[in-house]
């Protein structure tokens, strides 16, 4: 099986070398934890580091704001816009029903899922991207009435970014109930792979953890792992390791 490198500082030791090539994985974490950083890691090195043209798709944040935000890690998102290494889909002020300025936006008409995978076929196809984030899956505002019609829409998603042929990123929240790492309870069983970030506040000092919780066709380390984020992104700590420091 072919393996995408991460991007991510330690992490790709921990699953035999990477995340197998088009699969979808999904990204769960609370406020806070480090889920843009992470997607904006994932795409900027693929892009810079492995010569993989990427899509990130923002239904949260404006775009502007996270190319922003990114320059504190020293990456030039923009640049490689205009390389045509990254592509930037705002689907963030349609869900509002008002136009965007982006390059490559969502309709301001109407939002739904069937438009932004025909928006994603249409930039990847124009672009050859090798990778995709979407950001976030409870932003895509599922109406449905049983968790059934969630699974299905969440499936066909999967499905038909597999078709494409790129390797997917999806974030999400952490669920209500114990050991759900989904909104809805259910998005962790139709992906491929789960990793999960925590954000713990032990008296004075905060930590950071990361859990590869599934990973299909993978052997993967099931241990929770320090993670740290700083000038250069998000660092995966081997737990030996950071016992060492103690």
């Amino acid at each position: 099986m072919n393996r995408v490198p991460s991007g991510i500082n330690g992490l790709d030791e921990l699953m035999e070398g990477g995340i197998p090539e088009g699969r979808t994985m999904l990204l769960s974490g609370g406020c806070g934890t480090g889920k843009t950083i992470f997607c904006t890691q994932f795409i900027y090195n693929g892009a810079k580091k492995y010569n993989d043209p990427g899509i990130y798709v923002t239904l949260d944040e404006r775009p502007e704001l996270i190319r922003q935000d990114m320059t504190r890690f020293g990456w030039d998102i923009r640049k490689l816009e205009e390389m045509d290494k990254v592509h930037i889909i705002d689907g963030s002020l349609a869900k509002l029903g008002m136009p965007s300025e982006e390059q490559f936006s969502m309709p301001a008409s109407g939002f739904d899922i069937d438009k932004l995978l025909l928006e994603i076929m249409r930039v990847a196809k124009r672009s050859g991207a090798k990778r995709l984030v979407i950001d976030s899956i409870p932003a895509l505002g599922f109406n449905f009435e049983n968790e059934n019609e969630v699974r299905n829409a969440i499936r066909k998603l999967s499905y038909l970014l597999m078709r494409i042929g790129v390797t997917t990123i999806m974030t999400t929240e952490m669920g209500n109930q114990e050991n759900s790492f989904g909104k809805f309870g259910i998005e962790e069983y139709v992906v491929d792979g789960v990793i999960a970030l925590h954000y713990m506040g032990i008296g004075t000092r905060s930590n950071r953890t990361l859990h590869i919780r599934k990973m299909r066709a993978t052997k993967h380390s099931e241990e929770l792992h320090p993670m740290a984020i700083d000038e250069k992104g998000i660092t995966v700590h081997k737990v030996s390791k950071e016992y060492e420091e103690v």
